[in-house]
């Protein structure tokens, strides 16, 4: 047995090829079945994308590297369901580009946050979340308060609907008015942004101060929005329970 492994140890470009086959073996099962994702997660009749303000938000989420420590996924088991509330379905993150459910909670999952706060705790638990949990290791983000750069809502809209995300081409027309529109409530664009998303999105003042649009508006509206774009879970968890 040792002199057959010897031999196979000196047939170095043979393992090398060897290698690559296993490797490629394990990320067909892994890639294959993306293909046909389509046909396999049904998309529920009330899921809407995100809104402008909201797709900013989740890209300063990205940005700041929250998905390092929260997790938007909540697994079928009775403590976490008791918890953060219904598991998760595939269906909720089929327009998310990238996906991000991750597996690491050094703090929450937040897959089900919207709405489980007010609109005020965000933005002071974001400027320094130790006047709430003394011993927390999360950063403070007072630099979220900043204006919010918006040449690029527009153009991120675009690329999505490409992808598959149902974004229409007045949606794509309007994101830089509908973004402003949802942190201005009483402004003349929330009836347009209405008829766009839903009247059940969340439309108001952010950070408390319609007057600007800032980063915190964006990540305070994509933080409300979780678990929001559907009542697809919290229904089937329902019907599991009769």
């Amino acid at each position: 047995m040792l002199k057959l492994h010897y031999n196979l140890e000196k047939i170095s470009m043979g393992l090398v090829g060897a290698i690559i086959a296993v490797a490629s073996v394990g990320g067909i099962v892994e890639i294959a079945p993306l293909f046909t994702i389509q046909s396999t997660v049904e998309i529920p009749d009330d899921m809407r994308p995100n809104t402008p303000l909201e797709l900013a938000g989740r890209e300063i989420y990205i940005r700041e590297g929250c998905y390092a420590c929260h997790s938007q996924m909540v697994r079928h088991l009775a403590d976490e369901i008791d918890r953060y509330g219904p598991y998760s379905l595939a269906s909720e993150s089929a327009y998310d580009h990238p996906m991000l459910w991750g597996s690491k909670r050094t703090g929450p999952d937040l897959a089900r946050v919207g709405g489980k706060y007010s609109d005020d705790w965000h933005v002071a638990h974001l400027t320094n979340p130790r006047d709430f949990v003394p011993v927390s290791i999360m950063p403070a983000y007072p630099w979220l308060m900043r204006p919010l750069d918006t040449h690029l809502i527009e153009a991120n809209l675009a690329t999505l609907a490409r992808l598959g995300v149902p974004y229409d081409a007045q949606m794509v027309s309007n994101a830089l008015g509908d973004a402003r529109a949802q942190a201005r409530p009483d402004g003349d664009g929330a009836d347009g942004l209405r008829d766009r998303y839903g009247e059940g999105i969340a439309l108001r003042a952010f950070d408390g101060d319609p007057a600007r649009l800032t980063e915190m508006d964006a990540l305070v509206a994509y933080l409300q929005s979780l678990g929001k774009l559907t009542n697809a879970a919290a229904a089937l968890l329902k019907e599991d329970a009769q």
